[in-house]
């Protein structure tokens, strides 16, 4: 039995379906951005691509410790 999706992955499904691009798609964006701090990258995504607070959160947080891990 798996369990639920948790933490910021979980807003994933609401993210693509609001706004209409894939998860990886807002990766690149992030990675590709010369913005390299947290709550700067929140605020740009908020800014420049109208995205909520939490959701640019969620895509902020899952991308920076995705990239920390390698």
């Amino acid at each position: 039995m798996t369990g639920a999706v948790k933490g910021p992955a979980s807003y994933f499904p609401a993210i693509e379906k609001k706004y209409g691009r894939p998860i990886a798609e807002w990766k690149d964006l992030i990675r590709s951005s010369p913005l390299t701090k947290h709550l700067e990258l929140v605020n740009w995504l908020k800014s420049e691509h109208g995205l909520g607070h939490g959701h640019a959160n969620a895509l902020v947080a899952h991308t920076l410790a995705e990239d920390s891990d390698k």
